[in-house]
């Protein structure tokens, strides 16, 4: 089985794949929680065909300004400039004033059940650290890779192996941030903290598939005759590992699957970008990171 057959084909797939995420993310951006830019979110809990602009008049009568507001399940979620306690109390106080006699008489009550706040600098060290975070994990799997491969047979370069795993790994964390950026500027969707374990979690993964097919070239390149072109040598060991990867990547994808349908809201964001991630990162193992190196090594030979 030629899996490389058609490896041109494979990333100019890749490339497509990028390219409405990457589009997303000039024009929408990332649609960032209070973790990343500082602020407050509250959220209430209203009795059924309670009007929700009653609520939102407390804030504008108290010269807050509302950044956002939306109903999800029942729930009224706020979000505002930073808030201090004695704020949110003076708002709180405020509730029972919009009530009629009939809502009081029939014990209607609106609830608060969270307050959160975060500061601005809080806020911009949270995404200075994010990003900090993605720039080690990425130069120590190229580092890693490079050393681990070290003893690997002349003329090839560990290098090459530990950058194509990188461009690999890159492209799986941009397909799930272009994915993100859509479904937050329609679905309203925020990237949190929770998100950035995510993206490092896929990295993770994605490096791990990776190297899986990547060491068994290497392998392969001291194992099978030296007449084999480099092209080979590469699909021969794919073809090895396909069956491993793919039992793997797919157990993982049902856990998931199973944890996005039950599971609760509050993990459903979490899960949804480790099972993009996943699902990207079985793709490009195979055919991005794979192409990517054996196109690397031809041009190289056919400049020699």
């Amino acid at each position: 089985m030629n899996l490389l057959k058609h490896k041109i084909w494979y990333l100019i797939i890749s490339g497509l794949i990028l390219v409405p995420g990457i589009i997303a993310l000039i024009i929408f951006g990332l649609n960032l929680s209070i973790d990343f830019v500082g602020g407050s979110v509250v959220k209430y809990q209203l009795p059924t065909g309670f009007e929700s602009n009653r609520v939102l008049d407390i804030y504008k009568n108290n010269n807050i300004a509302i950044e956002s507001s939306s109903i999800d399940n029942g729930f009224l979620v706020v979000r505002t400039k930073p808030l201090d306690v004695q704020t949110n109390k003076t708002v709180l106080d405020s509730l029972p004033s919009i009530l009629n006699v009939d809502e009081f008489t029939n014990g209607v009550s609106i609830n608060q059940v969270s307050f959160e706040t975060v500061g601005p600098v809080v806020g911009k060290e949270t995404t200075k650290n994010a990003f900090v975070s993605l720039g080690w994990a990425s130069l120590a799997i190229l580092l890693y890779i490079s050393y681990a491969f070290r003893n690997i047979p002349s003329p090839y370069s560990s290098f090459k192996f530990g950058a194509s795993a990188i461009i690999a790994m890159l492209h799986d964390a941009v397909v799930v941030l272009g994915i993100f950026s859509i479904v937050g500027h329609y679905k309203n969707v925020e990237i949190d903290a929770m998100f950035i374990t995510a993206i490092l979690t896929v990295i993770g993964f994605s490096v791990h598939d990776t190297i899986v097919v990547f060491d068994r070239i290497r392998e392969n390149l001291s194992k099978l005759p030296k007449t084999w072109q480099f092209e080979t040598i590469a699909n021969y060991s794919l073809v090895e590992t396909l069956n491993r990867s793919l039992a793997t990547s797919f157990t993982v994808i049902f856990t998931l699957l199973a944890l996005f349908i039950l599971g609760g809201d509050s993990i459903k964001n979490f899960v949804l970008a480790l099972l993009i991630g996943i699902v990207s990162g079985t793709y490009s193992s195979i055919f991005t990171a794979t192409p990517i190196l054996v196109i690397w090594e031809s041009y190289k030979k056919r400049d020699k």
